[in-house]
């Protein structure tokens, strides 16, 4: 595995396949960098969650035209640093406990499971990033 740090961006329409695309990424650039499969799914997972609620947050804005959600994955020894920006400053809420069928709710339970720490913060330019911490060692 390379040692040096590696910043990687990718500019996501805010809309249904706009996770798929985010694994993909993942997948490729992690994997370039000689990561063992099982960290790039917990990195994957992560991505898949926190786009999949800035989709669902556009979605779920009356009248709003198709955002844009940016994806930040730092790479550095030892960590990934995920960041997923739109462009709505409402913050993450992570829900109560859900049902056993329920088909959503669990995303922020499944990084905050898997991830180091979590957050979110609100640029000067506007919306919001919601970012997280994936240990590699």
């Amino acid at each position: 595995m390379n040692g040096e740090r590696l910043v990687s961006r990718l500019e996501l329409a805010g809309q249904r396949d706009a996770a798929t695309w985010a694994r993909r990424h993942c997948r490729s650039l992690l994997g370039s960098r000689g990561l063992v499969a099982e960290r790039i799914d917990t990195v994957e997972l992560c991505v898949s969650e926190l786009v999949t609620n800035a989709v669902r947050i556009a979605e779920g804005t009356p009248n709003a035209p198709l955002t844009r959600i940016s994806l930040t994955l730092t790479h550095s020894p030892g960590k990934v640093v995920i960041e997923v920006a739109d462009g709505f400053p409402q913050p993450p809420i992570r829900t109560g406990l859900v049902g056993p069928r329920a088909e959503n709710g669990r995303g922020l339970f499944i990084v905050e499971a898997v991830s180091k720490e979590w957050g979110y913060f609100r640029p000067p330019t506007g919306g919001k990033v919601v970012w997280c911490v994936v240990g590699l060692e």
